[in-house]
């Protein structure tokens, strides 16, 4: 089938209580990994690119790997997203080369000029056809070019979701209620220690989102900044040479929740970029002599997919949805 947009994805995740994937891609083996994982699990995905993405890779460079991606895996709907569209421009720009959904991020804007920003979108958007995301609250964190310090974040207010949505028209709503952007989410000072001392996050503000449900039945939510930072990457990081201290990311438990509620889409970066990260940084420490990066891609591109296959299966609920 060909690219699709996310309606009929997040109709089917709401009515079952589970959510898609969104992935954020950069290179071929990323794109190989995730949807090699989809296609055997049978899972619907959403391949996001943010602005960092495109300007790394090339807009021209990344829908070319998708569309094969498309053409490998006919048998799996897959959409195209652009992450954290930052301005109409951009929005514009993959609206006209390709995409099949787009998120305008106005979130940091008052809240009038984020309905207006993200109505001008939409409307540009549902007239070729193309899905919209917009964004209430504010993330702390670092993903790309955004970035929000801890004390600028805010939680999305639920009273606010209803004008929103009726006046912008948006298609998806990505909310704040305690993810956070990267692998360093949270500080140690924000965080309590399990027995086997292993940070542990404040808990998701369920109540918030619970509310917001409430408010806009039926209507599909978002989850940024939902990455759980695998530790065991995150040591094998560490043991090959890193110095990641102290990353923690949302329990996976907390995630599976939130799929059963409102929230149809959970976007998913850094785990991918720490199972890359890990898996390259031992292989070289394994194969010292070792140059060709065909050589330590693969390991890198099949970990990507053992990890993606979890996500599907244990966290997102999603294998045997396409």
């Amino acid at each position: 089938m060909p690219l699709v947009t996310t309606t009929e994805m997040f109709k089917k995740a709401y009515a079952g209580g589970y959510a898609i994937g969104a992935f954020n891609v950069n290179n071929m083996e990323i794109v190989q990994g995730i949807t090699e994982a989809c296609r055997e699990e049978k899972a619907p995905v959403v391949l996001q690119v943010s602005k960092g993405a495109r300007a790394y890779a090339n807009h021209t460079y990344l829908v070319k790997l998708v569309e094969a991606a498309v053409a490998e895996c006919p048998e799996i709907p897959i959409a195209l997203h652009l992450d954290h569209g930052p301005d109409f421009e951009t929005c514009k720009s993959c609206i006209d080369g390709g995409f099949t959904s787009v998120m305008i991020d106005a979130s940091s804007k008052p809240f009038a000029e984020n309905i207006e920003i993200t109505r001008k979108v939409v409307e540009y958007a549902h007239d070729h056809g193309v899905v919209v995301e917009a964004e209430l609250g504010t993330l702390a964190g670092i993903e790309d070019e955004v970035k929000v310090d801890a004390h600028a974040a805010s939680y999305t207010r639920p009273e606010e979701v209803e004008e929103f949505v009726a006046k912008t028209g948006c298609d998806s709503l990505a909310i704040a209620i305690g993810t956070s952007h990267g692998a360093y989410k949270f500080t140690a000072a924000q965080c309590t220690r399990n027995e086997k001392g292993i940070l542990v996050p404040p808990p998701l503000r369920f109540d918030v989102l619970e509310e917001v449900s409430k408010r806009l039945p039926g209507f599909p939510i978002v989850l940024h900044g939902s990455s759980s930072v695998p530790q065991d990457y995150v040591k094998m990081i560490n043991d090959n040479g890193g110095k990641m201290p102290d990353a923690v990311g949302i329990p996976e438990e907390q995630l599976r929740h939130a799929a059963e509620l409102s929230v149809c889409k959970i976007n998913i970066d850094s785990d991918l970029r720490l199972a890359m990260t890990g898996t390259i940084r031992a292989f070289f420490n394994e194969h010292p002599d070792k140059f060709d990066p065909r050589e330590y891609l693969k390991p890198a591109r099949a970990n990507i997919k053992e990890l993606v296959r979890h996500k599907l299966v244990d966290v997102l609920g999603c294998a045997g949805k396409a």
